[in-house]
């Protein structure tokens, strides 16, 4: 029984789709989305980009965390030694060096941050406070609060080198 030359074109030719359409399913998702995520909590770098172009101020609402011991002494994304007991903190797309209040919407208490680190990681969360902030704000026994994030002074993105 002999194959005809049309009849084996064309299944190298499925075998070849097949294999794109495995190829395909291999691509990278983006790391972040804003799918499932409350419009309050959605913060991207291009809107933040033109408040700060503007001079306007920046006001969100959400969840925020914290971390502490296992982070201590490791780089942060900005090129510092994270130091849980300075007032710091971690946002995915504000500047890094933007001074931003954090309120605790359940007792009222407030603080000004830092930012000199990229997160949090889980997209339920705006921001992860170091040690001192969360305790500041009266959020380490539970570990979450919800918060309102107002920026203060915007900063200038820089990559810092260790001293």
């Amino acid at each position: 029984m002999t194959h005809s030359p049309q009849r084996g074109g064309a299944q190298q030719l499925l075998c070849c789709l097949f294999a794109l359409l495995l190829l395909a399913g291999c691509v990278s998702a983006p790391r972040f989305t804003t799918v499932n995520t409350p419009p309050h909590e959605r913060t991207t770098a291009p809107s933040i980009s033109a408040h700060a172009a503007s001079g306007r101020s920046v006001v969100t609402e959400g969840i925020a965390s914290y971390y502490a011991h296992d982070f201590d002494g490791k780089k942060t994304a900005n090129g510092e030694t994270y130091d849980m007991y300075k007032m710091t903190a971690a946002h995915r797309s504000l500047p890094f060096g933007t001074k931003v209040k954090v309120t605790n919407l359940d007792n009222k208490r407030s603080i000004i941050v830092r930012i000199n680190d990229r997160g949090p990681f889980k997209l339920e969360r705006l921001i992860d406070l170091s040690l001192a902030a969360a305790t500041q704000l009266e959020m380490t026994k539970v570990g979450t609060a919800r918060v309102r994030l107002e920026v203060q002074e915007w900063g200038d993105d820089e990559y810092v080198k260790d001293r």
